[in-house]
């Protein structure tokens, strides 16, 4: 694209900490590298690891290495591409997850031409935005990492959440037997989308509920994830996004346990869009926010209890 500015804005954080550490501030529009493609940003989703990457928590990012953009994913156009790039080309319509780099809540984002996939034709912006990283952690997380079969039995806590409502949805395109917990009126989000094992947290134990699973996907951490032990197979498997499961207790039940990090995948991530296309997976954003108020959608998502994904909109006006 030769409409491409110099400059661009985008939010930065100058030192670690709350809502107000998040500046947005005119920066040089970076120029594409060997195998990356600058895509201008129409929309991107707002993640927990967003919250956790201000406050200095996650990913490890020394404060000598400050200013950061954070944005984890996103969906735009193709603007540029750098040498080396086959198969994408300026005016093309993409979504990424762009891993621990600097990211996606910026007019303009480098990615890796690996991390790349075609927008689903179904969904606009601000939807294709909510898919990456969530639904690459959920396929990873069940599939990579938890070996999920035909017919087997998963426990997916948090089935309500960003992650959890994808999750939920791939295991039942497995035909496995699913189990979700959440709570209030996410129970029945969960069992709108196809998951008839709806367990209610607040009002009853999962462990009264729920036996002889072979896979739990944690996606909670704490005494949750403790005491999914109690309903773990002989030989089962436990893999969460949080904190790295016991393998002293994993080891008395000759189980698996494991903690993985998401990585970005264009190949999987156009799979995930297909069957988004097929109609086989719904995409659900609960709120959508002008990109101006990126702060109010972090506030939003750090209060919890959210349906599928929050959204910034670049094409809205705040």
């Amino acid at each position: 694209m030769s409409d491409v500015p110099d400059n661009m804005r985008a939010y930065r954080i100058h030192r670690f900490g709350g809502p107000e550490v998040l500046e947005r501030e005119p920066v040089s529009v970076p120029q594409p590298g060997r195998d990356e493609v600058l895509v201008k940003v129409l929309a991107a989703s707002v993640n927990p690891v967003d919250i956790k990457t201000r406050e200095g928590r996650y990913p490890p990012i020394r404060e000598e290495a400050l200013p950061f953009t954070p944005g984890r994913d996103f969906a735009g156009v193709v603007a540029r591409v750098g040498e080396g790039v086959s198969g994408w080309k300026p005016g093309q319509e993409v979504y990424a997850f762009v891993g621990q780099g600097p990211g996606a809540f910026a007019d303009y984002v480098l990615v890796n031409q690996h991390a790349l996939a075609r927008k689903p034709n179904t969904l606009d912006f601000p939807l294709a935005s909510a898919v990456p990283l969530a639904a690459l952690t959920a396929w990873q997380g069940l599939y990579e990492h938890g070996m999920l079969e035909a017919e087997e039995r998963v426990l997916i806590h948090a089935g309500s959440g960003g992650v959890g409502h994808f999750a939920v949805q791939f295991a039942r395109l497995t035909s496995a037997k699913v189990f979700a917990t959440a709570s209030g009126d996410g129970v029945e989000f969960v069992r709108s989308l196809g998951v008839d094992h709806v367990i209610d947290y607040k009002t009853q134990k999962f462990e009264d509920a729920v036996c002889d699973v072979d896979l739990v996907y944690d996606l909670v951490g704490g005494q949750t994830q403790e005491r999914s032990w109690n309903v773990i197979r002989k030989g089962g498997r436990i893999v969460s996004t949080l904190n790295e499961p016991s393998q002293v207790k994993a080891g008395e039940r000759g189980a698996e346990a494991l903690r993985y990090t998401a990585h970005p995948d264009g190949k999987t991530l156009a799979r995930i869009g297909e069957l988004i296309d097929d109609g086989a997976v719904r995409v659900v954003v609960s709120a959508k926010y002008p990109f101006d108020e990126l702060s109010a959608a972090l506030a939003h998502l750090q209060r919890g209890h959210v349906h599928g994904k929050i959204v910034i909109d670049a094409t809205i006006a705040g």
